[in-house]
């Protein structure tokens, strides 16, 4: 057989530029252009344009339902029964409900005093209130002071229990399950939870309870959130600005529509026999909260939330904490959509649109889509096509739709409405994040189940500055730069250099803004940096 010449498996244009491995690219680039990357780039945009579309419907329908509820919209006390628990002569403090409060922590030295110290001051008859401490704490010292802090109430008169564990399995949901075991819980009637870094007010029951003891329908009560330490730094302006409008649009359209929305895990009170019908705690995803609220919501049970009520809490100061929390809030939803789905569609105790709002709105354009399509769309799709100009975004899916979704997103805090580009900025570099936790959590990969206890800071941040400056803390590569993050922000500055030479879109200015804020987040000069955390 002829010898094969070399022409024959390599192209004649390969044979003269074959020292030349920049024309070889070029030429590799030139030959994949236009049967691969061009028609898999115009899939990539529909598909994103769709996912936008998705978002912005979703979006302007909840902004009309919201202005319809501010407007016309009836107040928790009119579109249910509420009166104040009233005295029994004959039946004496008996004619109160039986409260009991659940306090989970884990290590938590910064706010344990404040948490348990706001727990014992709520305001109920002292023979019906049961205050329990659920301490996870693998740390004796701190295991031994949050021991002591609940001696010393219980010295006080108040009811309260401390209970620990020989083991972490489940870890919040273990523990709050672990919780409800107890042979004292039988005889309560409702069940108010506190993170360890949440402080209700005293008035927290007088204003939750009732709608519990007159609707019994009703099975859980959830109050707002108010961040104190929103002010502390530019992530923590950034956070307030997303969960605001989660609390002010998303679980007020939630509860005045489908009467459902997410439980947020703290700050809500909850019927016992309605979480014991639903099934109790569950520990096999993250967001063991959701889960419970999605599964009290198939077996019929309505929920009602209180815009007016607020409960003081931390956000996560420090740019670790933030992302594991943010892995955790992702990656849950995610999974439990994958292991609910069916559950949902097999369902006969609820209505078709009720399924509907479940699925669609509250998992797949919520907890699926948003995240997935603000970085694909904007940190990877957008860019490519300056690459490739053959691709053209239309410019509502680019300019139009993302512009309207922000400015209903920024409603909630109208006093950060001049930080609104700072806001998209950082969004987009953790949309990175989310995405990832997003993926891991519909394939159920390694990091499904991880579990990291978000930090607090409490006063720590106060004490150290008025005691005596620290050292400088040692710069480890390892703990401060984010390889992820540094490679996005390389592929948007090349792809803005790119467009500088030879593109007519003019989307460097966004790129180079955009692969700052990568840079940026890359080298984790973002939040609070705790001196030797």
């Amino acid at each position: 057989m002829d010898r094969l010449s070399s022409t024959t498996i390599i192209p004649e244009a390969f044979q003269g530029a074959k020292d030349d491995l920049t024309t070889q690219l070029s030429l590799v680039w030139s030959q994949i252009r236009a049967p691969l990357i061009v028609p898999l780039l115009r899939l990539a945009v529909f598909l994103c344009l769709i996912m936008s579309v998705m978002m912005f419907m979703e979006r302007v329908y909840m902004g009309i339902v919201i202005t319809l509820v501010k407007l016309f919209g009836r107040k928790p006390e009119k579109r249910y029964k509420w009166e104040p628990v009233k005295d029994d002569i004959e039946l004496g403090n008996s004619s109160y409900p039986m409260v009991l409060v659940q306090v989970p922590m884990y290590n938590e030295r910064e706010v344990y005093q404040l948490s348990i110290g706001a727990a014992c001051g709520l305001s109920w008859p002292s023979d019906r209130i049961i205050i329990q401490v659920l301490d996870d704490s693998t740390d004796p010292t701190i295991k031994e002071l949050v021991q002591l802090e609940c001696q010393r109430w219980a010295s006080k008169g108040v009811n309260i229990k401390y209970e620990v564990r020989d083991n972490r399995n489940g870890y919040k949901a273990g523990a709050l399950k672990e919780g409800m075991k107890r042979s004292y819980v039988k005889q309560c009637d409702c069940v108010a939870i506190f993170d360890a870094d949440f402080q209700p007010e005293p008035d927290f029951l007088w204003r939750t309870v009732p709608f519990l003891v007159h609707n019994p329908e009703l099975a859980l009560i959830q109050a707002r959130w108010k961040f104190v330490n929103a002010d502390e730094c530019l992530m923590t302006r950034m956070q307030e600005m997303s969960l605001d409008y989660h609390f002010t649009v998303e679980q007020e359209v939630g509860s005045s529509t489908y009467a459902f929305f997410g439980f947020n895990g703290t700050a809500g009170v909850w019927r016992i026999s309605a979480l014991n019908e639903a099934g109790g705690w569950k520990d096999r995803t993250t967001v063991e909260d959701m889960d419970l609220a999605v599964r009290a919501s198939l077996k019929g049970w309505k929920f009602l939330y209180l815009c007016d009520l607020k409960v003081k809490n931390e956000l996560p100061s420090t740019l670790k904490a933030y992302r594991y929390q943010q892995h955790r809030w992702s990656c849950g939803p995610a999974n439990l959509f994958r292991k609910m789905v069916m559950e949902i569609i097999n369902n006969k105790k609820v209505t078709l649109w009720k399924k509907i709002h479940v699925i669609y709105s509250f998992f797949f354009v919520r907890k699926v889509v948003a995240h997935i399509n603000t970085f694909v769309f904007y940190c990877v799709v957008l860019p490519a096509t300056v690459l490739v100009p053959e691709v053209v975004v239309p410019k509502w899916g680019a300019v139009y739709i993302p512009s309207i979704i922000t400015l209903l997103n920024a409603v909630g805090t109208p006093r950060s409405l001049h930080l609104l580009v700072f806001w998209i900025l950082f969004e987009n570099v953790m949309s990175l994040h989310r995405t990832k936790a997003t993926i891991i959590g519909l394939l159920e990969a390694s990091r499904v189940n991880e579990w990291v206890v978000t930090e607090k800071l409490g006063d720590a941040l106060k004490t150290k500055a008025g005691a005596k400056a620290p050292k400088k803390p040692r710069f480890r590569i390892g703990d401060r730069i984010h390889l992820l993050e540094l490679g996005v922000a390389f592929y948007l500055f090349f792809c803005g250099c790119y467009d500088v030479m030879f593109g007519k879109n003019h989307f460097f200015i966004f790129l180079f803004i955009q692969s700052l804020a990568f840079f940026v987040m890359a080298f984790g000069y973002v939040g609070t940096i705790v001196p030797n955390s």
